[in-house]
């Protein structure tokens, strides 16, 4: 039987990535479905009204999620697995009929995508365009991206002229794929901060002349965390994201004002701040960190179900390291909540 669930506003259904064995259909509130567009790189939000459904096509399909789905008012939804959501739409023609509504304005958006990027590059042959949409994924260190193109240029073009450098490039893709997000912490060159003339040089310079002033301010900061200055802190770590000077040490900072939140007791301030930032950071180093404090916020609110949802998420994006320190951490939490 399909099961009823119901989310708090600033609450994660699903993340990109997670198996796809559900399809939902929203009862009341507003969903928020979170992705990039392929052709643009640019964040799309798709808001899931009342009445709609959602997780389909990855459902039906058996591939991962596409997007993160995120509660952005409360929500009723009701859960159906696959086999379920087939019967019910055998038996109700109006459901196969907004099925192909939904999956008609989808086409659409994609037909408009592939009419632009065809005006853009009339003379190039599909081959030669498909090999540079991964390079150009690959050199933007967008790993996971890249590392899909190149296996479909492999499969369409197993003999193609840039075959032997595209598998090349896929291994480096997929070697990059699992390690730290560089395209979070190092961005394009062309959208990077120029480097003051000289920087490059450290000679002569101790470890305090060595760092920028964005560093020193970031690990004051930390410091002030470990002397219980919470609060200055968190207004520390605000301004340097709010700069975005260095955007390594923003997106570290970022992770920091959640753990601060959770440190000065703003358990639902928190969960909807790690909410935004995985949303905006989906490959962020500290991700399974930011998952573990929703987990812990919505213990201290007495919701333990959703605080194991994330303790399980932690654990099958850490499997085949069980020492990982996030990993030994969330088992703790889950077995605490299932041993009671």
């Amino acid at each position: 039987m399909p099961k009823p669930f119901q989310y708090r506003s600033g609450s994660v259904i699903y993340f990109q990535g997670d198996a796809a064995d559900k399809i939902f259909i929203l009862q009341s509130g507003t969903v928020n479905l979170a992705y990039q567009d392929i052709e643009t790189g640019m964040d799309v939000h798709d808001l899931v009204q009342p009445g709609e459904f959602f997780g389909v096509k990855s459902a039906l399909g058996r591939y991962p999620r596409e997007e993160n789905a995120i509660a952005i008012q409360d929500a009723a939804i009701m859960a159906f697995t696959v086999p379920e959501f087939e019967a019910l739409a055998q038996a109700n023609t109006r459901i196969i009929m907004k099925m192909l509504k939904v999956f008609s304005n989808q086409l659409r958006r994609i037909h408009h995508q592939v009419s632009n990027l065809m005006d853009k590059a009339e003379d190039i042959q599909p081959e030669m365009g498909l090999y540079n949409v991964g390079e150009y994924y690959l050199k933007n260190k967008r790993f996971s991206q890249a590392k899909y193109v190149f296996s479909r240029y492999l499969t369409y073009y197993p003999s193609g002229r840039h075959a032997a450098q595209a598998a090349k490039n896929l291994e480096l893709a997929e070697s990059q794929a699992g390690r730290m997000p560089q395209s979070v912490l190092h961005p394009p060159q062309s959208l990077a901060p120029s480097a003051p003339s000289g920087a490059d040089s450290f000679s002569g310079q101790g470890p305090s002349e060595q760092l920028g002033n964005t560093a020193k301010a970031y690990y004051d900061a930390v410091s002030m965390i470990s002397q219980e200055k919470y609060q200055q802190a968190y207004l520390a770590f605000k301004k340097i994201v709010d700069a975005n000077e260095d955007p390594e040490y923003a997106a570290k900072s970022a992770y920091e004002i959640g753990r601060c939140l959770f440190l000065l007791n703003k358990y639902d301030d928190c969960i909807k701040y790690f909410t935004g930032m995985i949303t905006k950071y989906p490959r962020h180093p500290d991700l399974g960190n930011g998952l573990y404090f929703m987990g812990q916020s919505y213990e201290k609110l007495g919701r333990k179900d959703q605080a194991a949802t994330f303790y399980k998420k932690i654990l099958t994006m850490t499997t085949g390291d069980d020492d990982n320190a996030i990993n030994i951490k969330a088992k703790r939490a889950l077995k605490a909540i299932i041993g009671e």
